[in-house]
């Protein structure tokens, strides 16, 4: 073969000899066929453009050869046997001193590139093997290598396999084994958090990752656990990856100078990664990105694009002699044509910015000095912050290498200490490795450390537990392990290890997916969409077998073992396995299994069987005395249909409803309604069995499921209030009388009273009032002389309220109440006033109250209702003052009592009936103020005239009576009561009257 010699690459009608361009798009193993040429050679170098993927051709080349003949030379790994046969580096740290026989440069296509593409150029150029050189590229790079490398050879590769569109798709419609491209962190962060919600999870590829957490990252994807890669263009550099699809998220980038619109022949390289070998892939759109244009899409798939007219040059034949003389060596402009000078890059702002430090100038005075310079600005910006504190950073580890000839080593090794934390969160972290990044370069360099190696090591180890740390995090947060490990078992078809806990708590390959509650499996509320899916898929698999087991454990279960909730679930030890829902009679409701599908067939049956009877025997059980009412053949005519009207009121029936069928019974049919256990109350018909807590708590459930369903306001209030087994309790306006009724319970004004106690109620009250003075027996209590009651102690205790609330519960009976002077204490020989139970002020009005009912919900302690102390005619003493009084005082008033008598309920207040406005004719000039109408007359006018009329019509009145008027014929006035009170006065009265005329 050709040897190229020096002189060679400064001829460039000779460059291109021994060049071969090894060009054709993604897919064409052009990699792998520079690896087995280079193997082939006694010797030699590849330079790839990402420290992955030399770190990956690295292991390749020592499989295949062995350790010992492999060094790997990156900006921050040096792996350097003792005498290497082959070097594989990164396209920067590509060493220029060697002498071997074979070089390879890949994606020389970046040499077109901003930020790098000087560094491409200058190995283009400049850098040859001694038989053979390879330049690995896309196609578009063709003619301006031709240019620049006149005589070169050219091999074409096809693609592999075939690439096509596949549309757009939502990024939860998108197929397994995807790789997702968007262009900021933020943007990858907030996809992988929605695949991992929908799908279990993904790896995360991002630039800024160190090589061992991208590799993590990269093996989830390739081994399974997870099917979704969200990355940036990352993955379009050399990752060989098992990707079918491709999809864009964003067609817009950064590039490090201005956000653009990706070229054909960019998108051209990612979509490239979709299908490798002989697989074909697809790429298409989602999220934001705007759909393709069918001109794109076609030169996308045809592999048809612009070609690359200039490549990025910067001059390699440096002057140090001087500060000034590098500058001017790295400002010259190219002079071939398809070259142009590259933009200002990191290493020439921190030059520029040590250019105008006056102690950097001293420092940097020989050619030695500056080369070292220059080296130093050439660490790379793994941080990305700002110029000012990049060039700060650099210069600080100038002016150590200059003053103390190294970097000293407790400075360094307080950097390291600082980066050496491996808690935090993902952006925390990625921080952290950048900086010990930058102290890895350092340590590779072999005269910036006293001890290089020992450094790297270091360095090495810190990156390396900073980088495990970030792949945990980014798992944590990204990645459903439970999920992702169920669907690959799922998809490989494997048998599961499936545990139930006692607990119902189902464990599948030792991670808990959720619980088995009685026949249904309840997923764990974490997972959502895809990942539900994949845990109901589980389930599906492992628990068919214990669902049949239990299914035969409960029909052999004792009736004990099942229960009814307030809620309408038929519980089994404690786990719901059916729900209550109406039937065709309230008395008669049907249950409805919860099940999974997997509960079918006979075993299904054989508990739906079992909850049946258990319903039947349990409404009997509670609920028995309304079922014997309904089969009673000895209950015929009226008293049937009373009957019927009990049962289908669930053994509580207001009396009013059937006050016509009731008077229609004669003796013998209430009698075979008694021996069925009714009872005739004053309010209500009404079955006292079934007034205890549990057939009450039963009642109210089947009322409800009939009449309005279990979600209705009060059916979590009212069970709890009737197995209390309280008297009254407060009612509550928006629950329903019905709903109060089923629970056992009558709303009377402010509370809802139960219904047996209502009765003993009337029974206390009935005797008080028909009470009469010289009755035979005792005196029943709150009884008094008249038609009427007062209320007693032993009436509110029953109740279980006092005061207002009591009086409202009399109102809405029926009673009405009146005030009543109080009785006069009985002198010596005389008969004892009657007792009361509450007096109130002499000044109040003698007048009905009205019966409407009060709106307190309060509940006062039990006991009377309030009484002031009796004042009697016995303790009222003359006045003996000096002065008399005047004629109309008088010394005290007397109490009196509040008495309580039967009244009709007082009618619902009728709507106010709208009056029509009057037709008046319109006001005219010269009108009197009568004619016009009432809104436009002053107000006292309007009031004027209604007195008027009033007056008019008055006067008519009075002519037209005249003549049917009779006399009024005059009642004898009753003699006074010695023992009344007014008798006291009228005496008081006179002898003041007579004391005041002795006087005179």
């Amino acid at each position: 073969m050709l040897k190229i010699s020096p002189r060679n690459l400064a001829d460039p009608s000779r460059r291109g000899r021994g060049v071969t361009a090894v060009l054709g798009p993604t897919n064409t193993g052009k990699t792998h066929l520079a690896i087995d040429r280079m193997l082939a050679h006694s010797s030699g170098m590849i330079g790839l453009p990402l420290r992955l993927l030399a770190r990956e051709v690295y292991q390749r080349c020592v499989a295949r050869v062995g350790a010992e003949n492999v060094a790997l030379i990156t900006g921050e790994e040096k792996i350097r046997p003792k005498n290497p046969r082959y070097w594989v580096s990164t396209v920067e740290a590509m060493p220029k001193d060697l002498d071997v026989a074979f070089v390879a440069v890949d994606e020389v296509q970046l040499a077109a590139d901003f930020e790098r593409g000087h560094l491409f150029t200058d190995r283009i150029l400049n850098l040859r093997g001694r038989e053979e050189t390879w330049l690995l590229g896309a196609a578009t790079v063709r003619t301006i290598l031709g240019k620049l490398l006149p005589g070169m050879d050219v091999i074409q590769r096809p693609r592999l396999s075939m690439l096509t569109f596949a549309g757009e798709k939502k990024l939860t419609r998108l197929p397994r084994r995807s790789a997702i491209v968007a262009f900021s962190a933020d943007e990858v962060y907030a996809i992988a958090e929605l695949i991992r919600r929908q799908s279990g999870g993904a790896a995360v590829v991002l630039g800024a990752l160190s090589p061992r957490t991208r590799n993590a990252q990269v093996e989830l994807f390739q081994s399974g656990d997870v099917d979704y890669l969200i990355a940036t263009d990352a993955i379009g550099m050399g990752l060989n990856l098992d990707v079918d699809h491709i999809a864009f998220a964003s067609d817009r980038k950064f590039d490090g100078y201005q956000f653009r619109q990706l070229s054909a022949a960019e998108m051209a390289q990612i979509a490239g990664r979709a299908g490798r070998a002989q697989r074909d892939g697809t790429f298409g759109t989602t999220g934001r990105c705007a759909p393709f244009e069918a001109d794109l899409v076609e030169r996308l798939e045809t592999h048809t694009f612009e070609p690359v007219r200039v490549l990025q040059w910067r001059n390699h034949d440096l002057d140090f002699s001087s500060l000034r003389a590098l500058e001017a060596s790295l400002a010259i402009i190219p002079r071939e044509e398809g070259l142009t000078r590259a933009p200002v890059a990191d290493d020439l702002q921190v030059l520029e910015r040590a250019s105008r430090d006056p102690e950097i100038m001293d420092l940097a005075t020989t050619p030695d000095a500056i080369r070292k310079l220059w080296a130093v600005c050439q660490i790379p910006d793994y941080r990305k912050v700002a110029p000012a504190a990049h060039s700060e950073l650099v210069l600080t580890l100038y002016g150590f290498l200059m003053r103390e000839g190294s970097i000293p080593a407790d400075w360094i090794a307080e950097q390291v200490a600082l980066a050496d934390r491996p808690e935090g969160d993902i952006d925390t972290l990625s921080n952290r490795i950048a900086q010990v990044r930058t102290w890895t370069f350092a340590a590779n360099r072999p005269d910036w450390l006293r001890d290089p190696e020992h450094w790297q090591g270091i360095t090495r180890a810190v990156e390396d537990r900073l980088s495990d740390a970030l792949h945990e995090r980014l798992t944590q947060r990204f990645v459903d392990r439970r999920t992702s490990v169920l669907m690959r078992r799922l998809r490989e078809n494997t048998r599961l290890e499936t545990e139930v806990k006692e607990s119902g708590e189902v464990i599948v390959e030792g991670h808990a997916i959720g619980r088995l509650q009685g026949f249904e499996f309840v997923a764990d509320t974490s997972g959502a969409g895809q990942d539900a899916k994949a845990l109901r898929a589980a389930a599906q698999k492992a628990l068919a077998g214990e669902i049949e087991k239990r299914a035969e454990e409960l029909d052999k279960a004792g009736d004990d073992k099942i229960v009814l909730a307030n809620d309408g679930l038929v519980r089994w030890n404690g786990e719901p396995v059916a729900k209550l829902v109406a039937g065709d009679v309230a008395l008669k409701p049907r249950a409805q299994l919860i099940a999974d599908e997997q509960l079918t067939g006979p075993s299904r049956d054989k508990v739906a069987a079992r909850i049946d009877k258990w319903l039947d025997a349990h409404v009997e059980k509670l609920l028995g005395p309304l079922n014997a009412l309904t089969g009673a053949e000895d209950i015929t005519g009226m008293a049937r249909g009373v009957a019927f009207q009990l049962v289908e009121a669930l053994g509580v029936l207001d009396r009013v409803n059937v006050a016509d069928e009731v008077k229609g019974l004669d003796q013998e049919a209430r009698g075979a309604l008694r021996k069925y256990g009714v009872r005739f109350g004053a309010y209500h018909i009404y079955v006292p069995a079934l007034l205890k807590p549990a057939p009450r708590q039963l009642a109210l459930l089947l009322w409800a499921l009939k009449h309005g369903g279990l979600s209705q306001k009060g059916m979590s209030e009212l069970p709890a209030l009737a197995a209390s087994g309280r008297t009254s309790i407060p009612n509550d306006r928006e629950i329903q009388k019905s709903l109060y009724r089923a629970a056992g319970y009558r709303v009377a004004g402010t509370r809802a009273v139960r219904v047996d106690i209502l009765e003993r109620l009337a029974d206390l009250i009935r005797p008080a009032i028909s009470w009469k003075p010289g009755a035979s027996g005792e005196k029943p209590q709150g009884a008094i002389d008249g038609f009427g009651f007062t209320v007693s102690v032993g009436m509110t205790s029953l109740v279980g309220c006092a005061g207002e609330d009591f009086a409202s519960i009399l109102k809405a009976l029926g009673y009405r109440m009146d005030r009543r002077p109080a009785p006069v204490e009985a002198k010596p020989g005389e008969a004892a006033p009657q007792e009361s139970a509450g007096t109130v002020p002499a000044e109040a009005p003698l007048t009905d109250v009205p019966l409407a009912e009060a709106t307190s919900d309060a509940v006062p302690a039990p006991g009377p209702l309030a009484a002031p102390p009796i004042a009697t005619g016995a303790e009222i003493q003359p006045i003996a003052d000096a002065t008399p009084p005047a004629p109309d005082s008088v010394a005290a008033e007397p109490a009196v009592i509040e008495v309580w008598r039967p009244g009709r309920p007082r009618p619902e207040r009728r709507p106010e009936r709208k009056r029509e406005p009057r037709k008046e004719a319109a006001k005219t000039d010269g009108a009197s103020p009568e004619a016009a109408p009432q809104e436009e007359r002053p107000r006292h006018e309007r009031r004027d005239k209604r007195g008027k009329d009033r007056k008019d019509r008055g006067k008519d009145h009075g002519k037209r009576d005249q003549a049917n008027f009779k006399p009024r014929v005059e009642r004898k006035e009753k003699p006074i009561d010695p023992n009344s009170p007014f008798a006291s006065l009228l005496a008081l009265k006179e002898k003041m009257l007579s004391d005041k005329k002795d006087g005179n």
